[in-house]
């Protein structure tokens, strides 16, 4: 078998030869730099197909955590309960949430990623489908805090497994298109709501949503490989991954050693305390601040953007449209920014779309929502939430690829996660803060505390120091 074999230039990771010399380690053994193998290495079809399961575990992430606002207005009708009821699942699926992504961070940074990601899968499906028997909302309540933790713990551990599967040059865009699945997800619990709810209630409703995930673990356990720069720290696996590689494409020699060697070369502690070491610690609180406001920007506008177009005379259906917009926007958004920021850096487009999220927002102010007659105000005004949505979403999707680059192999799902735990806070922030401001002051106050969250988005990115550099030439 042909060895992989790295320029003899590359720096050596402490301990280990580089490619090219030869170590005494029992017998004579190539030296194997799994980072640049990984980097420089083609993009080939085994790769795309762990990317595509990670994605698809995202889809039925977003899948499964839109389902309980499709069910609650069917649930308030046969059950006789009032909307406030709800508040408690609703708040109980976030707080989940919040836990699950930071315990998946630190399960995926020491059992690996592959269990992490099977594992919230199993969970959030096992318990929505445990939904189905509920006779009471204290019940769903407890279930949905269950699929929380799965819900929270799919999105960091999958977004890992993509960037670590994904050469360099891609990784950006693979992390985001993996973001995006969870609206994509969202959308699809919609159309499955609009044909099961008729025929099947809210039962059949969560019973499809918690039999796919179990379906997707079964195949998963059979497909997902664990990630390569996870097995290269594990000198007892290092045959598993010799023979991962040679599926990618990357054979090397039998009884080669590994190393990664640029992450290596700074690392020196691993665990949650390793977020706060080495230089890291302003970046770990920038990106968590930036987390948390443009989380409680997106869930305002998931939890109360049509509550608020509603509150100033609009239609239902008009509502609807708004969010509608505001989501297809995001995609777009996402997908751009991640191309923008694969040509020229992290930088200026984090800092831009965030600033764009803040002005949009504030501009919205000046547009007469409840102006209804004609196309003036209301395309205008639909346009407006469809570019907020677009900058917004940019922001928050793309920020999972900034953690992929500022945390090393040893802390990156912890990273991660732990970006997303605080995150989760603005989101359930969102839940009691939009009904207040909304309460309080309307449209305009709601839109203030848009533009003043993306505000302090921008603040926080422009503190981070490491950014995705601007690829080399």
């Amino acid at each position: 078998m042909t060895s992989y074999i790295p320029p003899a230039d590359a720096p050596s990771a402490a301990g280990v030869p580089r490619a090219g010399q030869q170590a005494e380690i029992g017998e004579t053994r190539h030296a194997v730099d799994i980072g640049r193998t990984l980097d420089e290495g083609p993009y080939t079809a085994m790769q795309k197909i762990v990317v595509f399961l990670a994605a698809l575990s995202i889809v039925l992430d977003g899948f499964d955590s839109q389902l309980i606002g499709f069910a609650i207005p069917v649930l308030i009708k046969e059950w006789g309960v009032t909307r406030a009821a709800f508040a408690p699942v609703v708040a109980a699926g976030l707080i989940g949430m919040g836990l699950g992504s930071a315990c998946a961070g630190l399960l995926a940074d020491r059992l690996g990623r592959r269990w992490a990601v099977i594992g919230s899968v199993l969970v959030f499906g096992a318990a929505t489908c445990g939904i189905v028997f509920a006779h009471d909302i204290l019940t769903i309540a407890a279930l949905r805090f269950v699929a929380g933790l799965g819900i929270g713990g799919a999105l960091p551990s999958s977004t890992t497994m993509t960037a670590e599967f994904t050469p360099a040059r891609r990784r950006t865009l693979a992390v985001t298109a993996t973001i995006v699945c969870v609206p994509l997800g969202g959308m699809v619990a919609g159309l499955f709501a609009h044909e099961i709810l008729p025929g099947y209630g809210w039962r059949g409703l969560f019973l499809t949503g918690g039999v796919m995930p179990l379906a997707l673990t079964v195949l998963l356990l059979f497909t997902l490989p664990e990630s390569p720069r996870f097995l290269a720290r594990r000198p007892q696996r290092w045959p598993e991954l010799s023979r991962l590689l040679g599926r990618m494409s990357r054979p090397v020699a039998n009884g080669c050693v590994f190393a990664d060697a640029r992450e290596q070369a700074v690392e020196k502690h691993a665990g949650f305390t390793a977020l706060f070491r080495d230089g890291l610690a302003l970046d770990t609180v920038a990106i968590w601040c930036a987390f948390c406001m443009c989380l409680l920007a997106v869930y305002s506008a998931f939890s109360w953007l049509p509550t608020m177009l509603s509150t100033q005379g609009l239609s239902v259906s008009l509502a609807g449209s708004g969010l509608t917009a505001y989501n297809l926007g995001g995609v777009v958004g996402a997908l751009l920014c991640a191309v923008v920021i694969a040509r020229v850096g992290s930088r200026w487009p984090l800092i831009l779309c965030s600033a764009g999220g803040a002005l949009s927002a504030l501009l919205l102010l000046g547009v007469n929502i409840s102006g209804r007659t004609g196309f003036g105000h209301t395309g205008l005004l639909i346009f407006g939430l469809g570019v907020h949505g677009l900058f917004v979403n940019a922001v928050q999707s793309t920020m999972f690829a900034l953690c992929a680059y500022v945390y090393p192999t040893s802390v990156r799902a912890t990273g991660t996660a732990s970006a997303l735990a605080f995150g989760r806070l603005g989101a359930i922030a969102s839940a009691f803060a939009g009904a207040v401001v909304i309460t309080a002051g309307g449209a305009s106050s709601y839109l203030w505390m848009l533009g003043i969250a993306m505000t302090i988005v921008m603040a926080a990115l422009v503190v981070v120091k490491r950014h995705i550099p601007k690829p080399s030439v």
